[in-house]
């Protein structure tokens, strides 16, 4: 049973998640936001402009783009939820590169697998955006009488 409203939904998440990452998180969690969301903009145009014929190998090349980014970050900081990340983004490859070359359709077991990996990748970013904040408000020390006055 599809709802028409469901992909609007994963769009605010992934805009929240993002935004979240982008205030809060650090730089390997700035820079995969900011992948995740090129991507997404990519894809949308990608199904916009592109004739049907084509879309199939543009998504491809998408994914391995987002998958080589993440590779990227990854060899940069090293955090756990970019292995994550890479991880899911490696099952999204090769589930388009399956029905790439079997020449499927898309069917239902193809959005539910398409729509898990996004969800986690999403969970992954902000996992790493939490631990990051967390992480920054522990290095934040609270400087009381700093300057060097005697409080009597």
């Amino acid at each position: 049973m599809f709802s028409p409203f469901l992909p609007y939904v994963g769009m605010v998440v992934t805009l929240v998640v993002c935004g979240l990452a982008f205030l809060r998180g650090g730089p390997p969690e700035r820079v995969g936001a900011g992948l995740v969301l090129g991507v997404a903009l990519i894809g949308q145009a990608i199904d916009l402009i592109l004739p049907d014929a084509h879309e199939q190998v543009a998504h491809l090349c998408n994914d391995a783009f987002l998958a080589v980014g993440f590779l990227l970050v990854a060899l940069r900081y090293g955090s756990l939820w970019l292995g994550g990340s890479m991880m899911l983004q490696a099952v999204q490859f090769s589930l388009h590169a399956f029905y790439l070359v079997a020449t499927k359709p898309h069917d239902r077991f193809f959005a539910v697998v398409n729509n898990a990996n996004t969800a986690g990748i999403i969970a992954c970013i902000l996992a790493g955006t939490l631990v990051a904040w967390r992480h920054h408000k522990k290095s934040i020390v609270p400087v009381l009488g700093a300057s060097g006055a005697s409080a009597h």
